[in-house]
C-alpha cells in the first residue's frame, strides 16, 4: 500500500527531497505550512510528515519547536540531508549579469559568501523550489533563484554555479512525525528521545531538574529554550538525550525531572541516525 508523506514547501523543496529519500516510491503531499503538514498527520489524512529542524549552519527552524509540542504527533525517526544550493537562471541567462537571487532566507544566509563575491543581491521568498516558479513568471534574466538540483530540473531553468553553499558540511536535520507513537525496542544502541519541560519558577530549578541526567550519566545532546504566551518569567526547554525508556538510568532521570517541572511531554524516542557520528 502506498504511504502519503506531507512535506512542507513545493516540488523540488529540500524537504520533498528528503521524503524521497527516506521513503522511495511513496505519494509525496506538498503543504503551504509546517503546521498543515502537521495537522493532515494529526487528523490521519496523511501517513506521515517530513519535518526539518535544524541546520548546521543557520541554526534551528523558526517555529517547528512552538508546533511540536501541539502538534499531537509523535517522533519516531530523523534524517540528516546534505544541502547542495545551486544558483537557477532563465534559459540564455549569465552569471555574471544577474543582479537579485531569491530564496528562502535561510538559504540565502548559508549561500552569503558566493552572492556578496557576486554582487548579487538576496531577496527573500518563502520557499527554494517556489522561487524557481517566482523568476519564471517575472521573466527577468538578471534574476535568479538559490535552489535544489531537483527544483531547477522542475522548473526547466538554466544552472549557473554549482554547490554555492558557504560550508561543504552544510546539513539539515529532519524530523519524522506519526500520530503513532512507535517507540523501538532496546538493543543496546543508540537511541535518542526528545521531550519538553516547564520548569518551576523557583531558584536552580533547572539545574535541578537536569541534575538527575547527569548523575545518571545521560548525556544531553540539545537544550533550548522559548518563552510562553510571551511571559519573560516563564520558559519552556527542549530537549533531546542520548537514552531508551528500557534503560534504569532513563527512568531515574525522569523521577527526578518531575520534582522540578511543571509539565513534562515525551515526543518520542528513536533511533539515532549514524550520521551523528561521523
Amino acid at each position: 500500500m502506498t504511504m502519503k508523506i506531507a512535506y512542507q514547501g513545493v516540488s523540488g523543496a529540500y524537504s520533498h527531497i528528503a521524503a524521497r529519500r527516506l521513503f522511495p516510491g511513496q505519494e509525496y503531499i506538498a503543504c503551504d505550512t509546517f503546521e498543515k503538514a502537521m495537522s493532515l498527520v494529526h487528523e490521519k489524512q496523511i501517513d506521515l510528515a517530513v519535518i526539518p529542524v535544524e541546520n548546521s549552519n543557520a541554526g534551528r527552524v523558526a517555529d517547528v519547536h512552538f508546533l511540536l509540542p501541539k502538534s499531537g504527533l509523535y517522533i519516531v525517526g530523523e534524517y540528516f540531508l546534505r544541502i547542495e544550493h545551486q544558483l537557477w537562471g532563465l534559459p540564455g541567462s549569465r552569471l555574471e549579469n544577474i543582479e537579485t537571487a531569491y530564496s528562502h532566507p535561510q538559504a540565502l544566509a548559508q549561500c552569503s559568501e558566493f552572492l556578496k563575491k557576486n554582487c548579487i543581491m538576496p531577496v527573500a521568498r518563502i520557499d527554494t523550489a517556489k522561487s524557481c516558479s517566482d523568476i519564471i513568471r517575472e521573466n527577468d534574466v538578471k534574476q535568479a533563484a538559490v535552489a535544489s538540483q531537483l527544483a531547477g530540473e522542475i522548473y526547466g531553468l538554466q544552472k549557473l554555479a554549482s554547490n554555492i553553499e558557504n560550508a561543504a558540511n552544510n546539513t539539515t536535520r529532519f524530523l519524522i512525525m506519526s500520530p503513532q507513537k512507535e517507540i523501538p525496542e532496546y538493543d543496546g544502541g543508540k537511541y535518542i528521545t526528545s521531550f519538553i519541560f516547564h520548569a518551576k519558577n523557583i531558584p536552580a530549578a533547572l539545574y535541578k531538574a537536569l541534575g538527575g541526567f547527569a548523575t545518571n550519566g545521560i548525556n544531553i545532546t540539545k537544550l533550548e529554550s522559548y518563552l510562553l504566551d510571551g511571559k519573560f518569567v516563564s520558559a519552556q526547554f527542549y530537549v533531546e538525550i542520548e537514552a531508551h525508556p528500557a534503560q534504569q538510568a532513563y527512568k531515574n532521570a525522569f523521577e527526578e525531572l518531575a520534582f522540578f517541572s511543571q509539565e513534562v511531554n515525551i515526543l518520542g524516542t528513536y533511533l539515532a541516525n549514524p550520521y551523528r557520528d561521523l
